[in-house]
């Protein structure tokens, strides 16, 4: 009983610290953009370069968080990211000029890769390997909520404080929240540790042989970064190119459906999909994510079409979330899971760092129905993937069965 209340615990406090993580270092920037470019006088369009720069170093540093998890522990590495998070988000506070200002969000990417899903997950895994697949559901759930909270949240606190007073509240947020919660972890981790616990740790082992390993690897690192560059391309753009479909105002209410979707994704999948495995839910997520797409490319200006289009692609990317914690394990074993995880993080942020350009450029010299049908196109090349992942291991597993 004490051992339910325990991991009960500890998914609820890295659901809090997503919600925070997500909510100050990724969602709100989009918010505080206008302010941000009007301070330091440069355009939006530069600022939003800036980020993609920044998005693009941070992904690059994920294989070394990676190591690092396995090497100290993933709740040690969430504890100090914490630490860096308020410190970056401080010096974002003070940037007295866009060189500064640059460096900071850079190393802010940095650290938001130490407290994001990537650390979160591998918490998970250390914890309980057994149950981490279910756990990552239920963590994913909570932390769908982050933009829900944090986009009204930062346009409020715009109306009475400036993008730099928002990020030192931000700052506070992350040291005196998130921080002591993953300390926590850290001396609950030390606590419980055992040789029992170690030996049960050894006998998590994936479902791909070690000889075939490497090429499970590319393959599901490749089928992952093209559904992370689908993704990235249509979020960037989505409210203005419903808008520009001839949505008008509605644009709005239906881009706003996306979170919602992807919430009930979750939620769905914690009371149905326990049946369904890593590589099926992997399948189902690209499915959904091109079919929206495809609708939306299909009807146009329909608004039955894009309400569609915006469920589909939320549904979708709430299940890519659980694929992205639950597959790798479920693949390799818990054997190096920070280092495999982190690999696969760095092949999908630094691809959807350069997406929302290429699709705007696509968009500007082919029009939004031709750019549309390509990312579907591309999206399809990735649900191959992992169906090719998934018949490959259903074969490896058939004899055991």
């Amino acid at each position: 009983m004490r051992e339910n209340s325990i991991h009960v615990g500890l998914v609820s406090a890295l659901g809090l610290t997503q919600i925070i993580g997500y909510g100050t270092l990724y969602y709100s920037f989009s918010i505080l953009a206008p302010g941000i470019a009007e301070d330091l006088g440069i355009s939006l369009e530069n600022v939003f370069a800036i980020f993609s720069i920044s998005l693009f170093i941070g992904g690059l540093s994920a294989p070394i968080i990676g190591k690092e998890m396995d090497r100290i522990g993933a709740a040690t590495v969430l504890t100090v990211g914490s630490v860096l998070s308020a410190l970056t988000l401080m010096l974002c506070a003070w940037s007295p000029s866009v060189v500064v200002f640059a460096l900071a969000i850079i190393l802010l990417e940095v650290s938001s890769g130490m407290v994001q899903y990537q650390a979160a997950f591998a918490a998970l895994v250390e914890s309980d390997p057994k149950t981490a697949s279910r756990s990552i559901t239920y963590l994913t759930l909570i932390g769908g909520f982050a933009s829900t909270i944090f986009w009204p949240i930062s346009a409020a606190l715009m109306g009475y404080l400036s993008w730099r007073e928002i990020y030192l509240i931000f700052a506070a947020l992350n040291l005196v929240i998130c921080m002591p919660l993953h300390l926590w972890m850290i001396r609950k981790g030390r606590a419980e540790s055992s040789k029992a616990t170690r030996r049960a740790r050894e006998h998590v082992v994936g479902a791909i042989p070690l000889e075939g390993r490497r090429g499970a690897m590319i393959v599901v690192s490749a089928a992952f970064a093209i559904l992370g560059f689908t993704l990235a391309s249509i979020l960037a753009h989505m409210v203005p190119m419903l808008g520009k479909l001839g949505l008008g105002t509605a644009a709005v209410v239906v881009g706003s459906l996306f979170g919602p979707a992807q919430v009930l994704s979750r939620l769905i999948n914690m009371i149905f999909g326990t049946r369904l495995s890593p590589p099926m839910l992997a399948v189902i997520s690209a499915g959904l994510m091109v079919t929206g797409i495809t609708i939306l490319g299909l009807t146009g200006n329909s608004l039955v079409g894009a309400v569609s289009f915006a469920i589909c692609l939320g549904l979708g990317s709430g299940i890519n979330s659980i694929a992205q914690g639950s597959l790798p394990l479920y693949l390799f074993g818990s054997d190096g899971y920070g280092s495999v995880t982190g690999k696969m993080a760095a092949a999908r942020l630094a691809t959807g760092a350069a997406a929302p350009f290429m699709f705007a450029t696509a968009m500007a010299q082919f029009g939004i129905g031709l750019s549309l049908f390509a990312t579907a196109a591309l999206g399809m090349v990735g649900m191959a993937a992992f169906i090719s992942v998934a018949k490959s291991t259903k074969r490896n597993l058939a004899p055991a069965e």
